[in-house]
């Protein structure tokens, strides 16, 4: 069932990728139409409509020889990724998108087809879509980590070293200070990493519409580790919102009460871990040069201190 139209590479992700990736990144844009017809005919798949994208893949709609719709992604291996296959067969579609094939040479993976049209951000009222995605991630983070998995303990050690280098950077004293504060918290913590099999990213538009559930998660990059580092992607979701509401205090701790809650988290310790991944949002930016922290987790980090 082989196709015989060129693949189309969109020229905005071609131009994103190649620009924020190098060299290697220019050449995998170039081997792409030819990596897609490869897999095309190797898994005896037919094209089904345009290609999308996101930050770092491809995605082609397909249809099986079955006749089943699928989607064909395209990625290159990263430490990001590459436990992203395994990670999806540990949870065997179990409140995620399902893992129908996979080349571990090139990370290409065939997955069942989601709405993509109707991701959990379109659903308006916050405290049922913060429902959806904690009910979700509970299912995630039952199953225990195979072996293998990077874990949130090496993650951590490493956030402890760098964030003396990181935090002179900063020019806000306060800021300083904060970081200073959410290194503290890690370091308590450090020695009770957990072992739950972690998304890492489930914010409401990693989280789509299916025929086979109402909603499943996508796109995880696992880690094994404490749920409680799972839980800021889902408190800073749609912020200007939050804002808007004029009780950004009591929507910050709505919505961490809900996802504790339903995760059945301590909350003392969900704190510590919000506050880690305050910690590695502020170092990756001050590592990509900035000198200021993101003003929304500034915010949530210092609700859950304040409380």
């Amino acid at each position: 069932m082989s196709t015989s139209r060129p693949i189309d590479v969109p020229d905005a992700f071609a131009a994103s990728y190649g620009e924020n990736g190098g060299a290697s990144a220019h050449a995998w844009i170039a081997a792409l139409p030819g990596l897609a017809a490869d897999f095309l005919d190797r898994w005896n798949l037919r094209l089904d409509g345009a290609a999308a994208h996101g930050m770092a893949s491809l995605v082609l709609p397909v249809t099986c020889a079955d006749g089943a719709p699928a989607v064909l992604k395209l990625q290159q291996v990263t430490e990001d990724n590459i436990d992203a296959a395994p990670g999806l067969r540990a949870w065997n579609g179990n409140g995620v998108v399902r893992l129908l094939d996979h080349d571990p040479g090139t990370g290409t993976m065939l997955l069942e087809r989601l709405d993509e049209a109707r991701p959990l951000s379109a659903v308006t009222d916050d405290t049922a879509a913060v429902q959806i995605l904690a009910e979700l991630l509970a299912r995630l983070v039952a199953v225990p980590a195979p072996p293998g998995f990077r874990q949130l303990a090496g993650i951590a050690a490493a956030m402890l070293d760098e964030a003396p280098r990181a935090v002179p950077m900063l020019h806000d004293p306060a800021e300083r200070q904060l970081v200073r504060t959410c290194a503290s918290a890690v370091a308590e913590l450090i020695g009770e990493p957990g072992d739950r099999l972690l998304h890492w990213d489930l914010h409401y538009d990693n989280i789509l519409a299916g025929q086979r559930e109402p909603w499943l998660a996508i796109d995880p990059e696992p880690l094994a580790g404490d749920p409680g580092f799972e839980l800021l992607p889902a408190m800073d979701n749609r912020w200007a919102e939050v804002v808007a509401t004029g009780d950004v205090t009591g929507t910050v701790l709505r919505r961490f009460d809900q996802l504790t809650e339903v995760l059945d988290l301590d909350r003392r310790r969900a704190t510590g871990w919000t506050l880690g991944r305050v910690l590695q949002n502020a170092l990756w930016d001050i590592e990509d040069g900035k000198t200021a922290l993101e003003p929304a987790q500034v915010t949530i980090a210092r609700v859950l201190l304040s409380r």
